[in-house]
């Protein structure tokens, strides 16, 4: 769950309900709040900021104020087992060792060819 405050330029009642049905038609959004007096558009649910405001641009123009986690009424819970976590020593473990590999040096093999095989008048 995420909290988006934009800046929105609504200066006509018309422009604001574009914008809402434009926000609302977005996936993952789960409320919508809006403060003419501010000239800000709260958005909640799982969204992406940046897809948001491409929308929101088409109608009006639009700046990222706030981008956060919403707030949750399950954090006196968590805050216990944060305590929890606190209290386990966690060891932490060397840097993995990286073997220096050893330089590899090019073989040229050279193939002689022979000639005369039978050239040879001693044998």
């Amino acid at each position: 769950m995420m909290k988006v405050v934009l800046k929105v330029n609504l200066y006509d009642e018309r422009i604001k309900q574009k914008a809402m049905r434009t926000v609302s038609g977005l996936s993952g959004v789960e409320s919508i709040s809006v403060d003419m007096k501010d000239k800000k558009l709260t958005l909640i649910g799982d969204i992406d900021p940046l897809h948001v405001v491409n929308k929101l641009r088409k109608w009006c123009n639009t700046e990222i104020v706030f981008v956060g986690p919403a707030k949750e009424e399950k954090k006196k819970e968590e805050s216990k087992v944060d305590v929890k976590k606190d209290q386990i020593k966690i060891i932490e473990a060397y840097p993995h060792y990286y073997h220096m590999q050893q330089a590899q040096y090019t073989q040229y093999s050279i193939a002689r060819d022979e000639q005369d095989p039978i050239g040879c008048v001693i044998c």
